[in-house]
């Protein structure tokens, strides 16, 4: 009874936003598995946890695109027909027509290297230069070129995004699976709530269909002088207050309903009946099990490994940037020229290029220190938290565990005591009615019977609320024992 996620939804005619009146059902009656399904398939919660899912997939997806090589294709034509002012070989400027055409095609194919953070590029561009005066052209060819560059001594967040993207993309794919189970007992909250609503009506609507019956019994009592008129009174006020009663209860399913429908996305405005199970396995999990369930299920674990490597990342960019950095930069290819295109690809030339760039801080009035000891002792803190929240999550999860293996016989005790009170009530009706009992003993055995039932519904939301509460830790393989 534990694997009920199969409700067809196209069964359910009125959850279309597009449906005829005429095809809305006046009363609908659902189970607990019934509303589990719509919700996750229709909630506001649930659609959100979709979409944030979505996002955490496309973030991984750009993490993983970066990890390749990228390639692109650029041209920058270039027009050029004005006066401008040109410096002669005597060193004058005078101001010439120029009318020109530059234009130029480059193919470059790039990659990240993760393990040391630099870049690798591979070139290749064609250029040509139109001189319309003097009817001139020329083409500048550089068939391949080849180069690489590298900070020595800085931040390298390639090797820092590799340790933490995987795990941030890990964490979203639990965290969605751990919503979905609290959306579930979110759904079982509304589920049991309307429920319980349902259950204080029909005890009202019995406590007035009773008091009535036993009003009616003492007024003929009290016309052959059987009973005192204070014992009619009571039951005249009793009577009252337990019409009281229903129409309060009547406010409350109405409330209790109408928030059931607003969180399963049904606009229409159906009368829902809930069908609460009353048959309740006993189940029992190992604590051990568990523990390690959670471990492997829970998006806590790993939200606690990412802050410490965020932390740990942190703390390595302030200590890159507190010293000495240097950015390394080489190329070697081929070029060459020639005023056509088939004569710029003749005996290319070699074209080298290497620099490195330094930069020592001599005095920043302890900054870069001060930086580093911030991110040392956010780390320190980072660690401190971690600790204490694994050990607040093992013991959640210890104490759910404990707390759902007592509740299936608890939810038999409440309800035998249901029955036994019930059979109390029959008998005490009974007794009162054959005058060989008092109205105080009927009173208390009514008190008892509502309250039995009352905890019999609570019962059996509890083991729900932990129900889903322990699959959202653990996991759907903590029940796979269950038929």
């Amino acid at each position: 009874m534990f694997n009920r996620y199969v409700v067809c939804l196209a069964g359910l005619p009125f959850l279309g936003t597009g449906a005829s009146c005429a095809a809305v059902p006046d009363t609908l009656r659902v189970t607990l598995s019934e509303v589990v399904c719509m919700a996750q398939e229709r909630s506001s919660d649930a659609m959100a946890a979709r979409h944030t899912l979505e996002a955490a997939e496309w973030s991984y997806r750009y993490y993983r695109a970066d990890r390749l090589p990228s390639v692109t294709l650029t041209s920058s034509p270039n027009l050029n027909r004005q006066l401008n002012s040109i410096t002669q070989p005597d060193g004058t400027n005078l101001f010439r027509q120029q009318n020109q055409l530059s234009t130029n095609l480059t193919l470059n194919i790039s990659q990240n290297i993760a393990k040391t953070g630099g870049n690798l590029f591979v070139r290749s561009s064609l250029q040509r230069q139109d001189e319309f005066e003097n009817h001139w052209h020329a083409y500048s060819n550089t068939p391949v070129l080849v180069g690489y560059s590298q900070s020595l001594f800085g931040y390298n967040g390639l090797k820092w995004e590799r340790r933490t993207e995987p795990l941030r993309y890990q964490r979203a794919q639990k965290a969605y699976r751990e919503t979905m189970e609290l959306i579930a007992s979110r759904a079982s909250s509304y589920f049991f709530s309307l429920a319980g609503a349902q259950t204080e009506l029909d005890i009202a609507r019995q406590n007035q269909a009773v008091a009535d019956t036993l009003q009616r019994y003492a007024r003929g009592r009290y016309n052959i002088g059987t009973i005192t008129e204070n014992e009619m009174l009571q039951l005249e006020v009793s009577k009252l207050s337990e019409e009281t009663g229903r129409l309060n209860a009547e406010m409350d399913v109405e409330d209790a309903m109408q928030a059931l429908r607003s969180y399963l996305g049904i606009q229409q405005d159906v009368v829902l009946q809930v069908v609460p199970d009353t048959l309740i396995p006993h189940v029992q999990v190992a604590l051990d099990e568990a523990l390690a369930l959670a471990m492997q299920h829970s998006p806590d674990p790993d939200g606690f490994q990412l802050n410490r490597l965020e932390s740990e990342s942190n703390l390595a960019y302030a200590k890159a940037n507190r010293g000495l950095k240097a950015d390394f930069y080489v190329q070697f290819g081929l070029s060459q020229t020639g005023p056509s295109l088939s004569e710029s690809y003749r005996h290319p030339l070699n074209q080298e290029y290497a620099s490195i760039g330094l930069s020592l801080p001599l005095l920043d009035w302890g900054r870069g220190k001060g930086r580093v000891r911030v991110a040392q002792s956010q780390l320190e803190l980072t660690e401190t938290q971690t600790e204490q929240g694994m050990q607040d999550f093992r013991q959640n999860v210890t104490k759910m565990v404990r707390q759902f293996n007592l509740q299936a016989y608890r939810v038999e005790v409440a309800y035998r005591t249901r029955a036994v009170a019930l059979r109390r009530y029959e008998v005490a009706r009974w007794l009162y009615i054959q005058e060989r009992s008092t109205l105080l003993e009927l009173n208390s055995s009514i008190t008892e019977k509502d309250a039995a039932q009352r905890n019999f519904i609570a019962a059996v939301r509890t083991f729900w609320s932990l129900y889903y509460g322990l699959r959202s830790m653990c996991g759907n393989e903590v029940f796979s024992h269950i038929s």
